[in-house]
């Protein structure tokens, strides 16, 4: 499935029962582009254990651990939905707390992603000699980490160099865990454009979930969103960020976007299953 081009694997644990163990590696193997499948991550449905509709847990396509995934969590929901797991809202666990799901049609669905419990929004980080404009939030606990930096002509950026930056931001040393960088230029009224280097996938994808809510959560707090119905454009699409903005905190963000189920079928892998 995919999420404005942010794709994955979604592997069903309920019927698969695979010892937690093996999950990295498979991601690791499956999300290989040209070896594999390719994903920018699995997802593995899983057993709920705190009262939601199942559990969902991510897996970066360099097999580390993801706290959550927006643009995953909308698959995940409409993959609850279609198997039967939920109804039209959809309760889903995940490492960063419980998020809740909405089915608006076939295809678009809306995520209540997890609320900030970190905002930053004067922290500049300094690469090469160069100081960069940056803000740090975190969602959910454990947080997912976000850098959110303005980048003026970022339609026109030398990919390679935007690359280099993002890499080196990505691994700054302000940034104990790392953090997923966000380069952003406001493009119109609540118009935005975005570039992503997620950390685990180590590059940039065509989309982030959780990356457009963090962006939109520093733009409302500064007064350059209204933080309704923010439209967010990157590589794969647009996604709209809607942030309750209650003094100066967030108090919920709600991602919406289209989803799409490419395909279904058995992983044959004889890397990952050379024996059987």
């Amino acid at each position: 499935m995919n999420g404005a081009g942010n794709d994955f694997l979604i592997l069903n644990n309920l019927e698969e029962k695979r010892p937690a163990d093996q999950f990295p590696r498979i991601a690791q193997i499956l999300c290989e582009r040209r070896l594999s499948l390719g994903a920018d991550g699995l997802m593995v449905v899983d057993t709920p254990t705190q009262g939601g509709d199942f559990k969902m847990r991510f897996f970066n396509s360099d097999g580390s651990v993801g706290e959550m995934c927006g643009n995953g969590a909308r698959c995940i929901c409409r993959y609850g939905f279609e198997t039967g797991l939920c109804g039209p809202t959809q309760t889903v666990e995940t490492t960063a707390g419980i998020i809740t799901g909405q089915r608006i049609d076939r295809r678009n669905y809306r995520v209540r992603l997890n609320d900030p419990s970190t905002v930053r929004l004067d922290c500049p980080v300094e690469v090469d000699g160069v100081r960069y404009a940056c803000s740090y939030v975190e969602l959910g606990n454990p947080g997912i980490p976000h850098a959110v930096i303005p980048y003026a002509g970022l339609h026109q950026a030398d990919e390679n160099e935007l690359r280099e930056l993002g890499r080196a931001i990505r691994w700054n040393s302000a940034f104990p865990k790392g953090a997923n960088v966000n380069f952003y230029e406001i493009i119109g009224e609540d118009q935005v454009f975005e570039r992503t280097f997620e950390r685990g996938v180590e590059d940039f994808t065509y989309a982030c979930g959780t990356g457009t809510g963090s962006v939109v959560t520093v733009l409302t707090l500064q007064g350059k969103v209204s933080g309704q119905g923010v439209r967010v454009s990157m590589l794969g699409g647009e996604l709209i960020i809607d942030a309750q903005r209650v003094n100066s905190r967030i108090e919920s963000l709600y991602l919406t976007g289209p989803t799409n189920l490419v395909a279904k079928g058995e992983i044959t892998d004889e890397t990952l299953f050379p024996s059987e």
